[in-house]
């Protein structure tokens, strides 16, 4: 995978489950929530996958996990739910030492990082979701042939899911990547074999199924961007339409693809980069100015907002503090800048490359 290197590591869980992580690149802090179809060694040479990881990696401090019963995390555990991948996320940035840092959530990801968005508003400084979704299969099923449908698949998955012949497996991988190509496939067919076990994706799509985060919709605060392909098999369209409206001035991108994973060769991939790196913030240049270098990533977050154009009642919203206390941060952001005025911290931050998101 071209020069890039990764360095995994393994953390525990809450109650113990040994999850593994990976970091590459460098630069603002982005963690992608995991997905049940995972493997950080498998995924980092896939024709699937590899595009993804080079781009975001070549921009960005890039960290990504196996979660529970996947890839290179324990398989054997006893609670496969959304509570579990939410404490499990805790867990991970805990570990890893992050303090403020941007969400990319995937599909099952997506309502991981709204969760986790919601529940921790000062941790978080932006989201990205892509072919997302806030209602599982069952919470948004209105006919009785959809519930049918998600209890046919958790069958499928527990029937053929292990087998060397790829025909059972081959169903899902046509609703993941239907414009694929025969490479990408067989890829992803395997990627299903050896990411998980058969009872393990039965179990995940269960749980898949139940998922409910809309009503922490029009808590998550920080700036927010929503990508979702418009004939998405796997993901219904109107489901990232949901979350787009759901979410306080999230900015949505629709993206011209029947692809539930964007693929290198597809025009849409490169619109959906191109929205990735104008929404997130710009990586700082090596001759960014020592002052803004030796900030703290809380006031780091605090002077970003500012260079945006929001006011102190805006920040207190997004990061979940007081008028009060952001006026004490900005004092204090003041005397590491060696500024005098609002103002004059604005335009330092802008010529560094801060405030890129909100103008």
């Amino acid at each position: 995978m071209s020069s890039l290197t990764q360095s995994i590591r393994f953390a525990r869980s809450q109650e113990g489950v040994r999850l593994a992580y990976a970091s590459s690149g460098h630069g603002h802090t982005l963690v992608k929530t995991a997905t049940w179809l995972s493997h950080l060694e498998y995924d980092w040479e896939s024709p699937v996958w590899r595009h993804w990881l080079e781009e975001l990696s070549a921009r960005y401090r890039l960290l990504r996990y196996d979660e529970r019963g996947c890839g290179l995390s324990d398989w054997n555990v006893a609670d496969l739910s959304f509570e579990s991948w939410l404490r499990d996320f805790e867990s991970l940035v805990d570990a890893a030492g992050l303090e403020r840092f941007a969400i990319l959530g995937i599909s099952q990801g997506a309502p991981v990082a709204i969760a986790y968005a919601a529940r921790h508003p000062e941790r978080v400084s932006h989201l990205v979701l892509h072919g997302g979704y806030a209602r599982g299969r069952l919470v948004r099923a209105a006919r009785p042939e959809q519930v049918e449908e998600a209890e046919m698949m958790c069958r499928l998955a527990e029937i053929g899911w292990g087998k060397t012949d790829p025909s059972f497996r081959q169903f899902f991988t046509t609703q993941f990547i239907p414009g694929g190509s025969p490479q990408q496939h067989a890829w992803f067919n395997e990627l299903e074999r050896i990411s998980t076990s058969p009872g393990n994706a039965a179990r995940f799509m269960q749980a898949f199924n139940t998922i409910d985060v809309t009503a922490l919709l029009p808590r998550v605060r920080c700036p927010t961007l929503v990508l979702h392909s418009q004939r998405d098999a796997r993901v219904p369209f109107d489901e990232g339409r949901l979350i787009a409206g759901g979410i306080p001035n999230a900015q949505f991108v629709s993206i011209d693809s029947d692809n539930h994973l964007l693929l290198d060769h597809e025009p849409g991939w490169r619109r959906a980069l191109a929205a990735i790196q104008a929404f997130l913030p710009a990586a700082k240049a090596s001759g960014t100015d020592p002052r803004i270098g030796a900030l703290t990533s809380r006031l780091l977050g605090l002077l970003d907002l500012m260079a945006q154009g929001r006011d102190n009642a805006q920040i207190a919203a997004v990061l979940g503090l007081s008028e009060k206390t952001v006026r004490n941060h900005i004092t204090q952001l003041f005397d590491r800048l060696e500024v005098d005025s609002r103002a004059r911290a604005i335009v330092l931050a802008r010529e560094n490359g801060l405030g890129q998101a909100g103008r």
